[in-house]
């Protein structure tokens, strides 16, 4: 085992939770350090996953480093519409890898295992299926689907050919979540009632604002393709295609963009499968560049009482000129505590429990009674509450941070090529993912209709 990956398992081991002897957390702790060393056991040749990236973008690069952590697992082609990121591609991974501007020259490859999906938005559901139809494994990023209307068409692909399909949505491999999700589940907080959950950002390229290469023109991006499977066709515009998410013709906004990694975070802890209402509203406040998409969002959706959980009521907001800076929380309120998510790798309880007593005197209308009434209703309240039952509990505290140098995104991977290998369930399947996207995507209907979008979470269908 190397010297960084025993570092690794140690420093893991001084992360222990530290919570109460209802959590077998030494349990959570050695199951984590089992699949790091599994995936240090050398890998055979049968074992061996070929992989190609379609969509070399941002996520596409992120994506194919993250891929590459994981033993075993080889980058063979690669494809984008701009040839620019083709050649970085072979600058990085050798001159011999494959690359292309069409990705259907990729899923005619019998050398490919899996590929890993990282277009726009609005390539995402076609690929996806083309490629399980292909006989390739799916990494899709988020959100799964563009339009709600494409999410019943991938799930059935996905079931009709048995290929391994996970959405991109890294929390939901994480160790942090993990850990938060055992303390909800053993009664930490009490019984949820809301959530609060928010990205907020203060940069250019935080909004989307990316960086456009000098040689970007119509000879070095296939923007006909690009383009094709969008209902408004328009000229070649750089800033169309190197900052797509601006745009709801190739990107989903920030409802699809960040509120879905929010609410897949949210799924996992509660294990919901999704909400009943949902309303949204939005402002474009600062970042006027063209871009069609709010850049300060909220949402109020609503989640009806399951057999999986209470009801409760999630808020949402992402705001793109927030004066707070970057800075992302998911704040889930019980009727014993709260559980506070810094981004994906840490997380505090605040514990605070009602005593029995109901309380008298204070801020109450005691004080207007006469005094005779007043001498009556305390000695009737010392009578029914004792001095124990009219103090506040105290209870400690809790807080977990994920080892240095952890990513949750390596973690995804090594689940997601744990399958292909395997042949167990993805952490992430295509009914999860789009029980994640279709509401965030309801809320960009919900904005754009002005109107409340009732959703059937259990059949999947807007009401």
């Amino acid at each position: 085992m190397s010297t960084d990956r025993r570092k690794f398992i140690k420093h893991l081991g001084a992360s222990v939770l530290l919570t109460s002897a209802t959590l077998n957390s030494l349990a959570a702790k050695e199951e984590n350090e089992l699949r790091i060393l599994s995936a240090e056991k050398r890998v055979g040749p049968n074992d061996k996953i070929r992989i190609a990236t379609i969509g070399m973008g941002i996520m596409g690069f992120a994506d194919t480093r993250a891929a590459l952590t994981v033993p075993g697992v080889e980058l063979v082609a690669c494809c984008d519409l701009y040839k620019g990121r083709l050649d970085r591609a072979k600058e990085l991974y050798g001159s011999t890898l494959f690359t292309t501007g069409d990705h259907r020259e990729i899923l005619a490859r019998k050398d490919i295992d899996a590929v890993i999906i990282a277009t726009s938005d609005n390539w995402h559901s076609q690929i996806a299926i083309d490629a399980m139809r292909s006989g390739k494994a799916v990494y899709s990023e988020k959100p799964m689907v563009h339009q709600i209307s494409q999410g019943l068409a991938e799930i059935k692909a996905q079931q009709e050919t048995k290929m391994v399909l996970q959405v991109g949505s890294q929390r939901v491999s994480s160790v942090t979540y993990k850990k938060a999700k055992e303390l909800y589940e053993a009664g930490a907080i009490g019984k949820i009632n809301s959530i609060e959950a928010s990205f907020n950002r203060q940069s250019a390229l935080g909004a989307w604002q990316y960086t456009i290469p000098f040689d970007a023109s119509p000879q070095t991006v296939d923007w006909a393709r690009f383009q094709s499977n969008a209902k408004s066709k328009y000229d070649y515009d750089s800033k169309r295609f190197f900052r797509w998410r601006n745009y709801r013709e190739y990107g989903t906004g920030v409802a699809g963009d960040l509120f879905v990694h929010l609410l897949s975070g949210i799924h996992f802890i509660t294990g919901s499968k999704g909400p009943e209402r949902i309303y949204s509203i939005g402002d474009l406040a600062y970042w006027k560049d063209g871009r069609n998409v709010p850049d300060v969002m909220s949402a109020v959706i609503h989640y009806g009482e399951t057999k999986e959980h209470p009801a409760f009521q999630v808020t949402l907001r992402v705001n793109f000129i927030s004066g707070e800076g970057d800075h992302s929380t998911t704040k889930i309120v019980g009727s014993e505590g709260v559980m506070d998510l810094m981004g994906d790798d840490s997380f505090s309880i605040r514990k605070n429990k009602m005593p029995v007593a109901t309380g008298i005197g204070g801020w109450d209308s005691l004080s207007t009674f006469t005094e005779a009434q007043q001498k009556a209703l305390m000695d009737d309240y010392n009578k029914r509450f004792s001095q124990a039952d009219q103090q506040q509990p105290t209870l400690p505290g809790e807080s977990y941070r994920a080892p240095e140098g952890y990513n949750a995104s390596n973690d995804h991977f090594a689940n997601f090529f744990d399958s292909i290998r395997t042949g167990k369930p993805v952490v992430e399947d295509a009914v999860f993912g789009f029980r994640a996207a279709a509401p965030c995507l309801a809320c960009n209907d919900s904005y754009f209709e002005n109107k409340v979008i009732k959703w059937n979470a259990e059949e999947m269908k807007i009401v």
